[in-house]
This record gives C-alpha cells, sequence and structure tokens, in this order.
C-alpha cells in the first residue's frame, strides 16, 4: 500500500521528450494551429491524425490501424501522442520500438500480448477517501537510481493541496511521484489522490489558457481537502492480468506457479471486465499502442498484430517508420516500409515533413519553456539555423548543456557555440572518422 502522510504545514522539473504535448492543436473545424497544445507545423499531418480521431470515436477504425511515415526528428511520436490526448486525458499511451520485440527472457508474441493489454483501460468508479484540491506547491525529492549512481529518479514528493476552506500538506512515496511526473502535474492544477491505494488523477486547471499549452479550466474544489468521494480511476487490462496471475499467494513467490500471466488467467480477466461493463461499474477505454521504428518487426509479429486488430478488446494500432523500400524482416521478399501487404492494407498512412526553420524556432521555445531555460532570440535563431542545417533533435539537444555553460543565467548564442564545439553532430562526426581512417591508410 502506497505510503501518504499528512505533514505540518517548488515546483519541480517534468522534463522529457514530449512532455509537452497536450493534443493535435486543431480548432473546432479541424483545421491544424500553427502552434497550438504543444504541436508546431506539420499542419497537413496533424489535420490527417485529427480526422483518424473522429474514426475512432464513431467506432470506424475497427481492424484498421495508423501508420507515420517520415524522415527521424518530423513528430511521429508527438503525433501518435497527440492523438491519444484527443481521445481523452485518461487514455493509456503505450510505446514501444519494434526491436523490443526480441529478447531471450519472453516470447515475441507474449511481448506484444502484454503491449496491447496495456494499452487498453478499464474506467472504475467507487466511493473512496481522497485528498482533493488545487495544487499550491509541490516538490519532487530525487535520489540516485539503484542501478544507475548518474540518474536521479523519484523517491518521494511532498506536495500542498488547497480547498476555499481548506488546506493540507502531505508526504507520499515513490509511486506517487512517478505518477505526478508522467501526468505532468503542476502547480495550479486541481487532482485527486486515493488515500488508500495512491492512484492519482488529474481534474484539470485553475488557471486559464497560459502561453503554449492549454488545459481543461475547473473551479477550486470546496469543502475539506481530504473527503469521502466517487474517484474514477483507470487500470489497465495487463494490470489485471498480473494481479489475477499472483493469486497464487505468498508461497508462489518462492515455490514457483502463480506468476505466470497465461491465456487462460486473460480470459477470466476479459469475462470479468465484460460483466463489469454490462452492470455499469466500468467503462472499457481503448487506448493507443505506439510501435516506433516498425520495420525492425519480423513476419510473425506483423501477421499477430493482424489478428489481434480484429479482435473485440484491442487498442488504436499506431506504426511509424522512416524506410521506404526495405526488406520484411524473417523473409527475402521487399515492400514499402518493410510491412507486409497485406498488414499496408490495413493502415491509413500519413507522412510527417522535415521542419522548416520556422517551425524549429517555435519547437525551441517550446522546449526552452518545458525545462525552464530562459533563452534569448539571437541564441534560439542560431539553433533554428543549426536545426535546419543538421537535424532538429542535435539542436534541440544543444539546450541542455548550453544551460549548465551559463551558470543558470541566460543561454545567448555563445553558449550555443561553445556547446556546439563540445558535442558533434553526425555530419562532423562522420567527417571526423573519415579522416582518422584515412590517417590508417
Amino acid at each position: 500500500m502506497p505510503l501518504i502522510e499528512e505533514v505540518a504545514t517548488h515546483r519541480f522539473e517534468r522534463i522529457g521528450s514530449h512532455s509537452h504535448i497536450r493534443g493535435l492543436g486543431l480548432d473546432e473545424n479541424g483545421k491544424a494551429k500553427f502552434v497550438a497544445d504543444g504541436m508546431v507545423g506539420q499542419t497537413k499531418a496533424r489535420e490527417a491524425a485529427g480526422i483518424a480521431v473522429k474514426l475512432i470515436k464513431k467506432g470506424k477504425l475497427a481492424g484498421k490501424g495508423i501508420l507515420l511515415v517520415g524522415p527521424t526528428g518530423s513528430g511521429k511520436t508527438a503525433i501518435a501522442m497527440g492523438i491519444a490526448k484527443e481521445l481523452g486525458e485518461d487514455v493509456p499511451f503505450v510505446q514501444i520500438s519494434g526491436s523490443e520485440i526480441y529478447s531471450a527472457e519472453i516470447k515475441k508474441t507474449e511481448f506484444l500480448k502484454q503491449a496491447l493489454r496495456r494499452a487498453i483501460g478499464v474506467r472504475i468508479s467507487e466511493e473512496r477517501r481522497v485528498y482533493e484540491g488545487k495544487v499550491e506547491r509541490i516538490q519532487i525529492n530525487k535520489t540516485k537510481h539503484p542501478f544507475n549512481p548518474y540518474v536521479e529518479v523519484p523517491e518521494s514528493v511532498t506536495i500542498t493541496l488547497r480547498t476555499k476552506d481548506d488546506e493540507k500538506t502531505i508526504r507520499a512515496g515513490r509511486e506517487i511521484a512517478y505518477q505526478l511526473l508522467e501526468m505532468g502535474i503542476e502547480e495550479g492544477d486541481v487532482v485527486q489522490l486515493d488515500a488508500e491505494t495512491g492512484r492519482v488523477s488529474k481534474l484539470g486547471t485553475t488557471k486559464g489558457e497560459e502561453g503554449l499549452f492549454f488545459k481543461k479550466v475547473v473551479e477550486m474544489p470546496s469543502g475539506p481537502v481530504l473527503k469521502i468521494k466517487e474517484f474514477t480511476y483507470t487500470v489497465s487490462l495487463y494490470d489485471l492480468d498480473l494481479v489475477n496471475s499472483r493469486a497464487g499467494g505468498i508461497f508462489s513467490v518462492f515455490f514457483g506457479g502463480g506468476l505466470e500471466i497465461t491465456d487462460e488467467i486473460r480470459e477470466k480477466v476479459d469475462e470479468t471486465v465484460k460483466q463489469w461493463v454490462e452492470e455499469g461499474k466500468a467503462v472499457l477505454v481503448p487506448g493507443v499502442l505506439f510501435i516506433d521504428e516498425c520495420h525492425m518487426l519480423d513476419i510473425e509479429a506483423f501477421s499477430f498484430l493482424a489478428r489481434a486488430m480484429e479482435n473485440e478488446l484491442s487498442p488504436i494500432l499506431i506504426l511509424a517508420t522512416n524506410r521506404g523500400i526495405t526488406k520484411i524482416r524473417g523473409t527475402d521478399l521487399e515492400a514499402p516500409h518493410g510491412i507486409p501487404i497485406d498488414m499496408l492494407d490495413r493502415l491509413l498512412i500519413i507522412n510527417t515533413e522535415p521542419y522548416k526553420r520556422e517551425e524549429i524556432k517555435e519547437i525551441v521555445k517550446i522546449r526552452a519553456i518545458e525545462e525552464g531555460i530562459e533563452i534569448s532570440e539571437d541564441a534560439i535563431e542560431y539553433i533554428a539555423e543549426l536545426g535546419e542545417k543538421t537535424s532538429l533533435r542535435y539542436a534541440v539537444q544543444l539546450l541542455a548543456p548550453a544551460s549548465v555553460l551559463t551558470g543558470g543565467e541566460k543561454v545567448e548564442r555563445g553558449h550555443i557555440e561553445k556547446a556546439k564545439g563540445y558535442f558533434s553532430d553526425i555530419k562532423r562526426s562522420t567527417e571526423y572518422v573519415r579522416k582518422l581512417e584515412g590517417m590508417l591508410q
């Protein structure tokens, strides 16, 4: 049981490659705004994704999927996350790489089954003791990773919640700290924390539209912070599978058995969930399974996914690749994007384009805000120029080392140039190695 305790009466950083994505950034007519919901440019691809969202909501994408095709760093993952956000705040989004299915510890089909079931949520409502209020202050306490001392991970969180009539400061453990980070909770947001299970729900924000990001605006709650209330949370089918697989008790941990997720356990979970849905106790929430580098999947994996897409309980499948004509792994056949033709026929293909200079500038501004870095216009112009010549990812990656070089001051062009001198882009690195090879001949 997660530890939550009240304490007597900061803001944290949430830095991730796509932590700023809030949706697809479309207006009421489905047209893409140049900058909205953390998205920049890619108007055609985003509008196409918006049409796909409408098809999903109407149930007309059953048995089909989406394929995002474009060069590296063209926003394929961002669009996939945007689709998930448009479907709902608590819609599961599971991201894997095509190469992850190859493991000596688990079969390919078992890995894919688990990924698919992680991407299917069950929304459950019940009365519980919850802490509810506006986040006044939040502090994530970090510690060194137990297996990698160079990486910091959340250890606990201290959070102050306020309502119109009450205020409490609580301290919670690592599980809740991770949830708060993943959900991007910040000061001004209204949240619910289940006092028994530690599950977190984000209800919205008390702030209006601020800068580049837009969230659902809600009023500050009234009454006590700790109250009995209907608490709605979403668990995945995989979570339910895991709980049922451990039904063998404590002895199963020491003597084996009861820990393997079998097809019988999955069938039992599916029957139970269907019964809950029929009785009105729960609602199914099909999420998004995003498979990047899908050209790394083999013929067996594609065959499994094609069959899985036709099941009653299946998430929205979104694939992404940057390859053209290439071999289907496991065969000698070549096909567009390395995907079998019968699988391609099931996919709506959306193309993404390389970012232009003005778009790169806006992306840099967004990342600077997200990472809490103050940067000058001249530095933004220079990074955009670098991004156009090299790659978007390289240009954005220079932000963090440049901020270190400033010692906490404003990032100027000179700091970016200095960071560029320390860290090479692919083209300069390749030329450097070629010169060394020439010296050895």
